[in-house]
């Protein structure tokens, strides 16, 4: 029996490579995934072109992945850097990779990635438009933007960021309510001025058909991008926002239809009481797609520390029904990240996620804090360094400041409450001079 996509395999019965994969990574019964898969609950972005992938799945009761932003510009054009950092990402434990690139050699980079990379790779058509095609944004045409959409799935890009929901209404009840910081998605800005400039409806939402075609031949994910997104606490859960994700839950029914898989983009910033309500709502509103969020960065006043901020909202938002969380980086808002930014984004991204999936009760998800708690209390310091999220930090910390006494740590040292119970419930007595 043949299938063209994810999708449609499972609604045909067909066990995939890639479905018993994820099955076999997430413990899960193969049945049930197969049935949440055919209900648009759980996706496997899968390009047909990227041999190099290790699929993974994305949704309700799975492990909560985190993606990694990267890719060049026009201010910072070398692509060796970033295929460096990616590296480094899939090393760290990123389950995708997504190729931000606006300039230059983009194709030969997005091709590298592809070709080496074995996490997810996603990318933003529109991006690249700009930057490949040369031309002012209202000398691009609507044919023009749809090519490059079939350019990258040919290229094997496992998901794309498609601004649709963006309609030429929501922009009109945008200028009619008005937003401290407006459009902050990339994205959503450039579709929004091409409106405006042009006097023409978004070619994503009026060809959409047209990209269906396209990421059903090669299978390609739809993440629907949410052009309106809060870009501040200020901004958050208003008339734009809930207008565009009206218009998402309708296009992700369409995308169904044709057996297209589908996740939903979320917010931006947000402050920390909304952000359960939002889970909900989008969930309702999109049917329970997988859901895709950037942060939520839970206050405006923390750049530089904006791994942080994103790190608490997205460990809300993921123990509330998110599925995958987009890094942040110290450097948001600032700069391209380096390396080090992309790493600490990484470390508190997975932080975010491993905390939901305690509080979602997703299969095995405690047994590492299990074994790290039994570590501690046998003052195992290898074991507690070798489960760590981050294993050369704590390493470093310690070696920084040997303890006169070698179970203990220049905090406590004999006071170590650890070692005085262990001590005293084995019968011994503990000394403190």
């Amino acid at each position: 029996m043949e299938y063209t996509t994810q999708m449609e395999a499972a609604r045909k019965g067909i066990l995939t490579e890639q479905i018993k994969k994820v099955a076999l990574k997430e413990n899960i019964n193969v049945n049930k995934l197969m049935r949440q898969i055919a209900e648009g609950r759980i996706i496997i972005p899968s390009n047909k072109n990227h041999t190099a992938l290790e699929p993974q799945g994305v949704g309700e009761g799975l492990r909560t992945k985190i993606n990694v932003n990267l890719g060049i510009s026009r201010d910072c054009r070398d692509f060796k850097p970033e295929l460096e950092k990616a590296c480094t990402a899939i090393d760290m434990g990123a389950d995708a990779i997504m190729d931000l690139s606006s300039f230059g050699k983009t194709r030969d980079f997005r091709q590298r990635l592809v070709e080496t990379s074995k996490a997810m790779i996603g990318t933003v058509p529109v991006y690249d438009a700009v930057g490949l095609l040369d031309k002012e944004l209202d000398a691009i045409t609507a044919e023009e933007l749809i090519d490059v959409v079939r350019v990258h799935a040919e290229d094997g890009v496992d998901f794309m960021t498609i601004h649709a929901g963006i309609n030429r209404k929501t922009a009109e009840r945008l200028k009619k309510n008005g937003r401290l910081t407006n459009i902050v998605s990339r994205g959503g800005s450039l579709l929004f001025a091409w409106m405006e400039l042009t006097g023409n409806e978004n070619p994503f939402y009026r060809h959409y058909d047209r990209i269906l075609d396209i990421c059903r031949e090669y299978d390609v994910t739809i993440s629907l991008g949410d052009a309106c997104r809060p870009g501040s606490i200020n901004d958050s859960t208003d008339a734009c926002q809930v207008e565009e994700l009206i218009n998402l839950g309708e296009l992700t029914e369409e995308a169904w239809k044709r057996d297209v898989q589908v996740m939903v983009e979320g917010p931006g910033h947000m402050a920390i009481n909304e952000i359960q309500a939002n889970m909900v709502l989008q969930k309702r509103l999109c049917h329970s797609a997988p859901f895709y969020v950037l942060g939520p960065i839970v206050t405006d006043i923390a750049p530089g520390y904006d791994h942080i901020t994103s790190a608490i909202g997205g460990a809300i938002a993921a123990a509330g029904g998110a599925d995958f969380l987009c890094y942040v980086t110290p450097a948001e808002h600032l700069r391209l990240p380096d390396m080090d930014d992309m790493k600490e984004g990484i470390i508190a991204a997975k932080i975010a996620a491993h905390a939901a999936d305690i509080a979602k009760g997703v299969n095995g998800a405690r047994e590492r804090d299990y074994q790290m708690s039994l570590a501690r209390k046998n003052l195992d310091w290898e074991k507690m360094f070798s489960l760590a999220i981050d294993t050369d930090k704590p390493r470093r910390y310690r070696q920084s400041s040997k303890p006169e006494i070698e179970d203990s740590c220049t905090m406590c040292g004999k006071m170590c409450a650890i070692r005085t119970m262990n001590k005293v419930l084995c019968g011994e007595r503990p000394s403190f001079v």
